[in-house]
């Protein structure tokens, strides 16, 4: 029985907030839940960008239009959301989730190192995450390491490697080498204390003059009693907003959060190194703040009862439909333990019911030093100091008569011992348990400590184990928008400690990403069954053990021939294994990969270090540093076989290509989730019928279906061979050009190290040298447009054409398998997508061997010899068609669709295209929407990494100066008039109802804004009203800096960066308000969303709650819009959002993504206010 919570909001026009620009400001709020379905992402030839700049006031933002936030839903519980944590950067700190990223999501097992791959940032490639991106958590079950915690060599001796590549060796030596251990981090510090507390110390320079300090409890939801479900996640809350210690740390820029797993609890800081007004380190201030967050907490009343109200809010926020999918897959996959029903949030009906001394009684039995590890990372650079420091901070927490002391000395007692050897995991559970005088009168709490984490037994997916077969298991619901079905098979991990260990890792990712490449490929190269098909093969330390997860998704009307599919494909090529190529092509790209992570090892971000340490702790790997990756790696590379490749990925695959046989491995679970209703076209809506035993059946069925084996593929080594770049160098000309503005051929900045040009064919470049990653480049090309462009004749043409040219993935004459091939070897990463305002191409690209000039081919070809394919656009549409659809069965995508239609008076350039736009496209109408956009002087391209300006500037000749020149029409770009919705009127207000089994409700709030450039809607240009009062915003420096009077409030950022500043301040004063104080909701959030070249912005605050105070928050959201007006901006308030501003500035600049962002649009005449001189400011 479907239930519907109370009418959301309602409020006159009379009492809406105050407006950032002239216009209106609309509320809609919604009562309900969050879909299934996904949005689609244009990416050409692999996956989308991981180049997007992080956003500044001058980077040009790939935006959504109001798009309900993507909260990291089952990584986004805690005291504070993961919004609200970054809202004041500095002073909003807060926890993040209590149940981490889903299983499903996940690219497939090896898919890191397949088409396209990104180099990782932290650790060894090959063996962290053991086998590629993990769909499920990343976080740390324990901080183990090594038995004996050393400082090794960092490789394979001459002589180890030397046997290892004799040929007449025997095979008894061939395996004691291969068994020799993998070496450890040599900078890595690892030590404990007298009362158990374990620490790991690693000096890292990125960011500069930063640390990271995380201390890890052992204790998460798997430790919890049937009456304490969800406990942990309180703790968590209570300890860490309690916290008077770590709020003094507010106002020194450091930055706060915490989250709650099955196997742990974590809280983190991020801290600058010295205080900004002395110079006086802040390591022990850090330290003391979460000493008394994990061991000394206050659980007073109050405290207890604000965070129970924002757990409640919290637990129905995340209540999404994705949310629920992925604890339907929990719970199968982990039936016979605990891990099927702990889940971090826990369970209302508990959380309403305990009192402080219940939570102080968890607290006293787990959380005490010898219990937890503490893990810096950062710039240290004086290590005795820093474990004087802890000493200091940590060494008193536990009295005598409450623990039994250690005989350990000082871990730098002696230089010849170095390190205190750690204790065995379970040694600890014999401490006695400290008790809090208020609970004295209670029972003594007996202290615990498993040896194993998590402590559960599993039932193992093997062939040995002799268990039943269970029957597929259906899980359906009115909010799922499309079929999946989840093949789950759970192994022991197998730690990576040896060479054989990594050996092991090597021959699976090759195995699986010729699987990844093979399913992919052809689901771009025709009209396939299914939407997509992954294989994820990955360890869990949350869950204890190595899950492999066969994911495919589908339009429920294809379902079985989906299932067919995909299981003939695992059979094909567990039976006929890879071939030469395949293996000789991953292989290289492997090593590519790693030799790039090693030129990158002074570059990796201090959390990245730290995340992969706790993992590779928990997961008990050998922590090494990216040269002594890549060294192993080497090493190991030149012992594979591919009659060993095919033997070890079959392996993995079994339980699903021999399915129904007696000798295969069960699978630990097979659930599909389905849809209960379903739009058949001239029907409607209609039942959505399945059995389990239809998907057994269409299971057996595909893997009876005749295979035959891959043939190998020729893969291009260019794309344009030396000839044919000859005959267009011919043909073209290609030439710098002078600046009409000044007549110079070259402009270079040397403040910035910008460097601009023009081509002869109109199209303008900025580049830009930076050594932030070794070898590494990123571009960006910009066509001006985007969808402001479509009229009412052509809605959705663009963003359809976009994802059309996306889909097709051809170039010339060479195949989308062949393109795909082409990035492969070339570590090429790149996407096409579109906004409001622009196209972009995205590309990231390795610097050895011809990477940069690599990437430049590929752009030419899609500039000059893209290829439109009807099979695509069908594919394109019905993406869109699919998206649209699911739209009403999502809370916070219907109540974002309904409140973007109202503000923009209906205007569907800034929503999804309905079916009726849809319909009346065609592959021609797209093919021109986008392709006239593609003109030389409306294209601006923009590059940044560590090459040389010969490298860069032959690229730009010789593959952008020979596209040929602008074929630009006679007619100018027509954009139709945006407008927001006159005021005052009916659709200011609305509410929005879907039907679900649960109750939720969220709630919007949208107004409008300038850009970013100061221009309001009609062309109206602000910096005109406020020049009148200027004068007293003159700024002067000091005599004595060199630097010139700045008139702050006629300068060009001025609109971007007040209102950057504006949403820091509102950001907190939500918090506060509408969360801390009077505790309506656990997520709430101001967003700017601000457009370079359209005169138009708007701000939306998004917030969640309860659907009996989801009134109560809106009204609460709006006082604080209004309390701008009477309750002025303070000081104090300005100056920690100007410290967030400049220390995300200065912590970005360090990146290539940012200043690719920086240099967006720095040419463009509708942008006309960016210009270099602006970027100095």
């Amino acid at each position: 029985m479907a239930s519907f919570p109370s009418p959301s909001v309602v409020a006159a026009a009379a009492a809406a907030p105050p407006r950032l620009a002239p216009g209106l400001s609309l509320s809609a709020a919604a009562v309900h839940h969050s879909s299934h379905a996904f949005r689609p992402r244009p990416s050409l030839a692999l996956r989308p960008s991981a180049t997007a700049a992080p956003a500044n006031p001058l980077r040009c933002s790939h935006r959504r239009a109001v798009t309900p936030r993507s909260r990291r839903r089952t990584q986004g519980l805690g005291a504070a959301s993961a919004s609200a944590a970054g809202i004041l950067g500095e002073e909003r700190d807060g926890c993040l989730s209590c149940f981490p990223k889903s299983r499903r999501r996940g690219r497939p097992g090896l898919a890191r190192f397949a088409p396209c791959a990104l180099p990782h940032t932290s650790g060894l490639s090959l063996h962290s995450r053991c086998s590629g991106p993990k769909t499920r958590l990343s976080h740390i079950l324990r901080a183990a390491g090594p038995d004996e915690p050393h400082v090794a060599s960092p490789t394979w001796s001459e002589a180890a490697l030397d046997k290892a590549y004799d040929p007449t060796i025997r095979n008894e030596a061939f395996e004691d080498v291969l068994d020799t251990p993998l070496p450890s981090h040599p900078k890595l510090i690892r030590g404990q204390l007298k009362n158990g507390l374990r620490y790991l110390i690693l000096p890292n320079k990125v960011p500069a003059d930063r640390f990271e300090a995380h201390m890890e409890v052992h204790v998460g939801s798997i430790d919890e009693e049937e009456d304490e479900q969800g406990i942990a996640h309180m703790i968590e809350h209570v300890a860490f907003l309690g916290s008077k210690k770590r709020e003094k740390l507010l106002g020194t820029g450091a930055r706060s959060n915490a989250y709650t797993d099955f196997h742990h609890t974590v809280f983190h800081i991020h801290s600058p190194t010295k205080t900004k007004e002395y110079g006086e380190s802040l390591l022990p201030s850090v330290l003391d703040a979460l000493n008394e967050i994990a061991f000394h907490p206050k659980f007073s009343s109050s405290r207890v009862e604000k965070e129970r109200r924002a757990i409640l809010s919290e637990l129905q926020m995340m209540n999404t439909i994705e949310y629920r999918v992925d604890c339907q897959l929990l719970q199968h996959l982990h039936s016979e333990n605990k891990l099927s029903n702990r889940f971090p949030i826990g369970l209302e009906e508990q959380i309403l019911k305990w009192d402080p001394d219940k939570i102080r009684r968890f607290h006293e039995r787990w959380y005490y030093p010898a219990n937890a590890t503490l893990y810096l990372v950062g710039e240290i650079d004086d290590i005795p100091r820093a474990v004087r420091e802890i000493e200091a901070v940590f060494e008193h927490t536990l009295s005598g008569n409450e623990a039994a002391p250690m005989s350990t000395g000082s871990p730098f007692g002696a230089m010849a011992s170095l390190f205190a050897p750690k204790l065995p995991g379970g040694l600890a559970a014999s401490l006695t348990g400290e008790r809090s005088p208020a609970t004295d009168k209670l029972k003594p709490i007996k202290r615990e400590r498993q040896a194993v984490r998590p402590p559960v037994e599993h039932k193992w997916s093997l062939p040995e184990v002799d268990q039943v077969a269970k029957p597929p298991v259906i899980f359906q619901h009115e909010l799922i928008q499309s079929f999946s079905i989840n093949m789950f098979c759970k192994i022991p991990v197998n730690q990576v400690r040896t060479y054989k260990d990594l050996r092991s890792v090597l021959m699976k990712r090759i195995f699986l990403s010729a699987l990844h490449f093979r399913i992919n490929t052809r689901y771009k190269s025709s009209n396939p069954p299914f939407t997509s098909v992954e294989l994820d093969h990955s360890d869990s330390g949350r869950e204890g053990c190595t899950v492999t997860t066969l994911t495919v998704t589908a339009e429920p009307q294809n379902w079985k021939s989906a299932i067919k599919v995909a299981v003939h494909e695992v059979r094909r090529l567990k039976e006929f294994g890879v071939t030469m190529g395949e293996m000789t092509r991953y292989m290289d790209a492997l090593i590519k990969d790693s030799e790039q992570l090693a030129m990158m090892i002074d570059s990796v971000p201090s959390v990245d270090n730290l995340d992969f340490i706790m993992e590779s702790d928990a997961l008990g790997h050998t922590v090494m540093d990216q040269l002594q990756g890549h060294d192993s790696l080497l090493g190991v590379a030149e012992t594979v076989t591919l009659e060993e490749v095919n033997t070890v990925g079959a392996e993995v695959l079994e339980f699903i290509s021999d399915f129904g046989k007696p000798s295969a491995p069960l699978p630990a679970a097979i659930v599909a989730c389905v849809p209960k209703k379903v739009h058949i076209d001239g029907v409607g809506e209609s039942s959505f019928e399945i059995s389990p035993e239809e998907i057994t059946e269409s299971m057996k069925a595909g893997l009876e279906e005749p295979i035959y084996p891959e043939p190998e593929l020729e893969v291009p080594k260019e794309l344009i061979t030396q000839s044919e770049l000859e005959d267009l160098k011919v043909r073209h000309r290609p030439s710098f050009v002078p600046f009409k503005e000044d007549g110079v051929v070259k402009v270079f900045d040397n403040e910035t190290g910008i460097t601009q040009r023009r081509l002869s064919n109109g199209i303008s470049v900025n580049y830009k040298i930076t050594q932030n990653e070794a070898r590494v480049g990123v571009m960006r090309l910009i066509v001006g447009g985007g969808r402001a462009t479509e009229d009412s004749e052509s809605k959705g043409s663009v963003i359809v054409g976009v994802r059309t040219l996306s889909e097709g993935g051809c170039v010339g004459n060479f195949s989308r398998e062949q393109v795909e091939l082409f990035c492969v070897n070339n570590l090429i990463n790149c996407s096409l997508e579109s906004n409001e305002e622009f196209i972009f191409m995205e590309f990231r690209f390795a610097l050895r061997d011809n990477g940069m000039r690599a990437a430049f081919q590929l752009l030419h070809m899609v500039l000059e010899h893209n290829v439109w394919l009807e099979d695509a656009f069908d594919r394109a549409a019905q993406l869109y068609l699919s998206y649209y659809r699911s739209i009403p069965k999502s809370l916070e995508r219907a109540t974002a669709h309904k409140l973007m239609v109202a503000m923009l008076n209906h205007d569907e350039r800034f929503v999804e295209p309905s079916p009726h736009s849809l319909e009346k496209l065609t592959l021609q109408s797209v093919k021109e929407a986008v392709m006239n956009q593609f003109v030389g002087s409306n294209m601006e391209v923009s590059v940044v990494g560590d090459f040389t300006e010969e490298e860069v500037e032959s690229c730009v000749l010789d593959y952008l100066g020979t596209v040929s020149a602008a074929k630009s029409s006679n007619k100018e770009e027509h954009i139709e008039k945006i407008s927001f919705l006159p005021s005052p009127s009916d659709l200011h207000f609305q509410q929005v109802y879907i039907k679900d089994t649960d109750e939720r409700a969220c709630a919007y709030i949208a107004g409008p804004a300038p850009n970013r450039w100061g221009f309001a809607t009609e062309g109206k240009d602000l910096f005109n009203d406020i020049r009148s009062s200027s004068a007293d915003a003159e700024i002067s420096a000091p005599a004595n800096s060199g630097k010139t009077h700045i008139n702050v409030r006629n300068h060009p950022l001025f609109f971007g960066i007040t209102l950057s500043l504006l949403a820091e301040i509102i950001n907190s004063r939500l918090f506060t308000t509408v969360r801390d104080s009077m505790g309506l909701t656990y997520d709430v959030s101001f967003e700017l969303n601000l457009f370079d070249k359209l005169d138009l912005g708007w701000y939306v605050i998004a917030v969640t709650s309860t659907p009996s105070k989801v009134h109560k928050a809106v009204d609460a959201c709006k006082g604080v819009l209004r309390g701008l007006h009477h309750n002025k901006i303070v000081e104090r308030e300005l100056d920690r959002a100007k410290r967030t501003l400049l220390m995300k500035h200065e912590a970005e600049t360090k990146t290539n993504a940012y200043w690719l962002g920086l240099l967006a649009h720095l040419q463009s005449a509708s942008v006309p206010r960016k210009i270099y001189p602006v970027l100095r400011n």
